[in-house]
């Protein structure tokens, strides 16, 4: 195992460490033996992560003396939803799991949504950790505590706020990640560096080629950086109140295209992408943000092979699927606005037809 970075998500009694580097899914079992109580333990995974990486996960949970048990569901986003969650349901009762019991993540964002909301309802709540294998998922969607399934009438409609106990990154579950899937999780990276750390996006343009080969030491210690960024807002804004909203820079537009594109065209990190690039051109028109710092943005999301143009749609439908995201006020989008690298701020303030203006030129490019 080599060097691992050990980031902290201050939440007073409910802290927990997010644990990163090669071979930490060996330390899981040991972490779990710790624990009150020594729990059962139930991994929820699906079947491609299962065959790779399940086996080291329950080995080092057996070794620790622990029983454990692993339900696979089904993948895709399709499959976020009640049915799947009722299905868990089925399996941990028929399986007499306790209250006591720790639920493991093992998988994706969608592994970690359905688990977490899982752990989050079962008998009250469990035992919650997060072990991520995909780049998206450990650079953002496993830490913070978000958990949802999908409805039929939107996404992530039904969820609650569970912090896990601990989160472990192990970098080498990223080897056998398909190169769109790093792609997209990589857009994740560059917005957490455009939110809140300047320095990062400056790794980001010198180390590149490497992050996105995988080399070990960039790859854990570009994932360090983000779950620092991530842990320090979180920290200061669980519920989404105020700060946390930062963490949607590009998503408020990302969102609209993965709507009207009904989720299939653009995995979610593609559609940020397009959404990040919308978002400076947006701070363009309102901030006077300089475009020099558009094309940086633009440079480093196309050399990783991600879309910055808009799919073609008119007018009226994009400022539908713009005023149906979550985070609508009082009929008010709220639109995240780079000010500089690293620096970013919130504001309700923007007439929905420039943003409009902004998707529709920026989607002539694409035609």
């Amino acid at each position: 195992m080599g060097s691992v970075h050990e980031v902290i998500v201050d939440l007073g009694e409910r802290s927990y460490p997010i644990r990163i580097g090669s071979g930490v899914l060996a330390e899981v079992g040991t972490w779990l033996a710790r624990q009150p109580g020594a729990p059962q333990v139930l991994i929820v995974t699906n079947e491609a992560v299962n065959s790779r990486w399940g086996e080291a996960l329950r080995s080092s949970i057996k070794a620790a003396g622990l029983a454990v048990e692993t339900v696979a569901i089904a993948d895709g986003e399709e499959h976020k939803n009640l049915a799947t969650l009722s299905m868990l349901y089925d399996r941990a009762i028929a399986m007499r799991l306790e209250r006591s019991a720790t639920v493991l993540a093992l998988g994706g964002g969608i592994v970690g949504d359905v688990a977490g909301f899982f752990a989050a309802t079962y008998m009250r709540g469990t035992g919650f950790v997060q072990v991520p294998t995909t780049l998206l998922a450990q650079v953002d969607s496993s830490v913070g505590g978000k958990t949802a399934v999908n409805h039929q009438a939107g996404k992530n409609l039904i969820g609650a706020f569970y912090q896990p106990q601990a989160v472990f990154i192990d970098t080498d579950t990223l080897s056998t990640l398909p190169k769109r899937e790093v792609a997209a999780g990589y857009a994740e990276v560059v917005k957490t560096a455009m939110l809140g750390d300047a320095e990062l996006f400056q790794l980001l343009e010198r180390d590149q080629e490497k992050l996105l080969a995988l080399d070990p030491a960039v790859v854990a210690t570009v994932v360090a950086r983000c779950c620092a960024v991530k842990a320090r807002v979180v920290g200061a804004d669980e519920r989404e109140r105020g700060l946390r909203a930062l963490l949607n820079l590009g998503h408020t537009f990302g969102h609209a295209v993965e709507a009207l594109t009904e989720y299939r065209r653009y995995k979610h990190g593609e559609a940020v992408a397009i959404g990040l690039v919308a978002a400076c051109r947006l701070a363009e028109t309102v901030l006077g943000l300089n475009r020099a710092v558009t094309e940086r943005v633009t440079l480093l999301l196309t050399a990783a092979g991600l879309p910055v143009s808009f799919p073609c749609f008119a007018r009226s439908a994009w400022s539908g699927a713009l005023q149906l995201d979550k985070k609508v006020a009082h009929g008010n989008v709220l639109f995240v606005l780079v000010r500089a690298i690293g620096d970013c701020v919130l504001s309700r303030q923007i007439p929905l037809e420039n943003a409009i203006d902004v998707i529709m030129e920026l989607q002539e490019k694409s035609s």
